[in-house]
């Protein structure tokens, strides 16, 4: 198996679980702040990976009549991160998928399926939600955020597209040894993300925010 595909597979796999979805929210600090609770990270995100949604696409069969059909797809992102809240179990409106450049992927091939997505989003939707979530409202959510995840050796004209595109990229580069588990850390309920309390937690949590590529704010997208 190529390099690129292990290193895939590898952070495809490590993205189905918190931990590791934390982890690479680390790297873009105004997703990380998205999360609803630092003290319960368990609880405040889902990872769906390869995801599959319910996509309702209207139809008009009368002129003058508007009818909708429910159809299954499967979403062009490699993990669908959904946020929780987890007093009140419910999903909040802030939903980020996440795009890793696959093994012979291109520019335009990887844009092209956040564009995709956008296009299955924009009918509306609702997730097929795992079977330990069920409970939860499937509904899809209004903030819908994209993230795009490259390696050291991809192309420098990915990188450079996708930053000129306006859209948040990191690099991931792999350990070669495991990292010890996140451990829940105690914070005061409704601390401000930009309060010193969280970088108490980060640090406490040994999160590294060293940065491959600049912040950028949490809003529009490309």
């Amino acid at each position: 198996m190529a390099t690129s595909q292990i290193h895939y597979e590898a952070l495809l796999a490590a993205c189905c679980q918190h931990q590791g979805a934390i982890r690479l929210l680390q790297q873009y600090r105004p997703y990380l702040e998205t999360l609803p609770s630092m003290r319960r990270p368990q609880e405040s995100i889902i990872s769906i990976p390869l995801p599959n949604i319910r996509s309702f696409e209207a139809i008009s069969a009368v002129p003058g009549l508007a009818s909708g059909i429910r159809k299954v797809l499967p979403l062009p992102c490699d993990v669908a991160f959904i946020m929780c809240d987890p007093e009140w179990k419910i999903k909040t409106e802030t939903e980020i998928f996440l795009f890793i450049c696959r093994p012979e992927e291109d520019f335009s091939t990887l844009l092209a399926r956040w564009r995709q997505a956008q296009v299955c989003l924009e009918q509306g939707y609702e997730w097929i939600m795992p079977l330990s979530h069920r409970h939860l409202l499937p509904t899809g959510a209004d903030q819908r955020y994209p993230l795009f995840a490259v390696f050291a050796d991809t192309p420098k004209r990915i990188v450079q597209g996708l930053q000129g595109a306006g859209l948040p990229t990191i690099v991931y580069r792999p350990f070669s040894t495991p990292e010890p588990e996140l451990t829940p850390v105690e914070m005061p309920v409704g601390t401000d993300p930009n309060s010193p309390y969280l970088d108490e937690a980060i640090a406490e949590m040994d999160i590294d925010l060293s940065l491959d590529v600049d912040d950028g704010p949490l809003g529009e997208t490309a």
